[in-house]
């Protein structure tokens, strides 16, 4: 079972270091850990290339900016060999996975970590991209800390959004009602929008200091995204199948990630 109070995907995120991991190795991933995964944070730097292939919508008490990734409890974009549509965009989180920033006490401050259940760790043999080079960490490790550092980064200014958003009280509670193929209706709930006629009510000092930081372009890339609805409709139809459950998540809904 997952833990409710870890991120989506983790199940037993460890701090990484040479003495516990200096013999496991990282085979080269598949995504099959998220194909029970209808939904996976975005950064708001993300929101303009995601929003070519996705919903882009709002999760949480925090209004976090989502990616939809499929109708129902599975990822559309994810087929039976855990394979991501090449045409796709893979979010960040995503990629980032096994590994992540974890918060610790003493010292106080950010550790590398990595999730210990992850299916694509090895830990005897030579298959796989190693961690560690003797104590030093591997082009593999150094990577995914300034993968990490960056993700980090992007978090602090998602939040700056949702905050802005949340100050405006713009964000309202929505449901999508797609009509199938067999005639019955599937309800999508539990996020978020944008609130249209409040946006465009926003007072005109509030409108040129959102252009100056972007802000303005992330609502309007939200809105027009909200068409990809219709495209996970037809993609679902089209009955193309998420992968088994993966050993590595079984997790169902949206998390607040830890960045």
């Amino acid at each position: 079972m997952s833990n409710p109070d870890l991120p989506l995907f983790y199940s037993a995120p460890e701090p990484l270091s040479a003495q516990r991991h200096g013999d496991w190795r990282l085979l080269e991933g598949d995504f099959a850990f998220a194909a029970e995964t209808p939904f996976v944070p975005l950064a708001a730097t993300e929101i303009a290339v995601a929003a070519r292939d996705y919903p882009v919508v709002f999760a949480g008490d925090g209004g976090s900016p989502i990616a939809v990734l499929g109708l129902d409890r599975r990822n559309l974009f994810v087929d039976v060999a855990g394979r991501w549509d090449a045409a796709a965009y893979v979010p960040a989180y995503v990629r980032r996975y096994p590994f992540a920033f974890m918060a610790v006490e003493e010292p106080e401050g950010l550790l590398l970590a990595i999730d210990a259940a992850a299916g694509r760790i090895v830990r005897e043999g030579e298959a796989g991209s190693a961690l560690f080079e003797g104590e030093a960490p591997s082009a593999l490790t150094r990577q995914a800390m300034e993968f990490c550092a960056a993700f980090d980064r992007d978090a602090r200014e998602t939040v700056r959004f949702a905050e802005a958003l949340r100050a405006k009280a713009l964000l309202i509670d929505q449901r999508a009602d797609v009509a199938l193929p067999d005639g019955s209706t599937l309800g999508v709930t539990g996020f978020q929008v944008v609130d249209r006629e409040k946006f465009a009510a926003l007072d005109e000092e509030t409108v040129l200091a959102w252009h100056r930081d972007g802000l303005l372009g992330l609502v309007h890339l939200h809105f027009a995204s909200l068409t990809r609805f219709e495209a996970l409709l037809a993609r679902r139809a089209a009955g193309i199948e998420a992968a088994p459950p993966a050993g590595d998540s079984d997790a169902r809904r949206p998390k607040k990630a830890r960045s």
